[in-house]
């Protein structure tokens, strides 16, 4: 009798309810991904919409504005004005971010501090202010509107993402290989060239397809330093609805949607390979 009584509670109660609390927990994960997501998926929904309307149901499926699109100059010079920018941006934050990035994580010198402050300080200020004082001083150069002006704009915005993504890679990194390097007779070009940048490739392209894809959507500072001249895709989206509202804005942002799922898995395959031959 006493034995009876003494006995541990079934552990098949303790199973049950961690499965029931790992269920609703992937459930809660499931249901907020749809919340996030289902924007893209209705505007995906919308832009085969028939008819001249951003509404649900559709009045029908149609690539009508897919083909309008094509045919729309504005919005097709803007996307060749941004694409252009954005690989610009990338090549020169790539140059610039790793550069700066490794001098701050290997050299030790005054105001280094002060330096890995100055690259982050971009992301701090509003973009509307960034974006007046970017006015004033490319306005009386006359390069507002210009390719050298929208890229100058733009990468005081994006380089501070290649600087910390290629700065997390550098100080994750073991540095016995580069020690190595350096022990049997290669020179510090070599060693970066032949032995640092592949360790912290995956950090230099997320950091390069960020700043191309920020390039790309800027649209706050564009306005002040692109209203004019050269127009980036953004500022002739926005100049688009601010008068008219149909489905060729979502065809437009649903090919975009599309472009940028595509440059993320390309990087993501590109390092999952290399980080599985390694």
């Amino acid at each position: 009798m006493s034995n009876t009584l003494h006995q541990p509670p079934p552990r098949t109660s303790l199973f049950s309810g961690r499965k029931v609390f790992s269920f609703f927990h992937k459930l809660l994960i499931v249901a907020l991904y749809i919340f996030l997501l289902s924007p893209l998926f209705i505007i995906a929904i919308l832009s085969f919409n028939s008819g001249s309307s951003l509404n649900l149901p559709l009045e029908g499926f149609s690539l009508r504005w897919y083909s309008e699109l094509l045919s729309n100059g504005p919005l097709m010079d803007g996307f060749r004005v941004s694409l252009v920018v954005g690989v610009i941006i990338a090549v020169v934050d790539l140059f610039i971010g790793v550069s700066v990035a490794f001098v701050i994580d290997r050299f030790d010198f005054p105001g280094r501090s002060a330096l890995s402050g100055l690259f982050l300080a971009p992301l701090m200020v509003p973009t509307v202010v960034l974006g007046l004082a970017l006015l004033l001083v490319l306005s009386p150069l006359f390069l507002t509107g210009t390719y050298l002006g929208i890229a100058i704009a733009h990468f005081a915005v994006t380089v501070p993402y290649v600087v910390r993504t290629t700065l997390i890679n550098l100080q994750t990194a073991d540095t016995a290989c580069e020690e190595a390097a350096r022990v049997l007779g290669a020179g510090p070009f070599t060693v970066f060239r032949r032995v640092t940048l592949p360790i912290i490739m995956p950090g230099v392209l997320a950091g390069a397809v960020m700043a191309f894809i920020i390039s790309f959507d800027e649209a706050v500072i564009s306005l002040f330093v692109a209203s004019s001249g050269r127009v980036t895709l953004p500022v002739e989206m926005f100049r688009y609805v601010e008068f008219r509202a149909d489905p060729l804005v979502a065809a437009l942002s649903f090919i975009l949607i599309l472009l940028a799922l595509a440059a993320v898995l390309i990087v993501e395959r590109i390092v999952g390979l290399r980080g599985a031959l390694k």
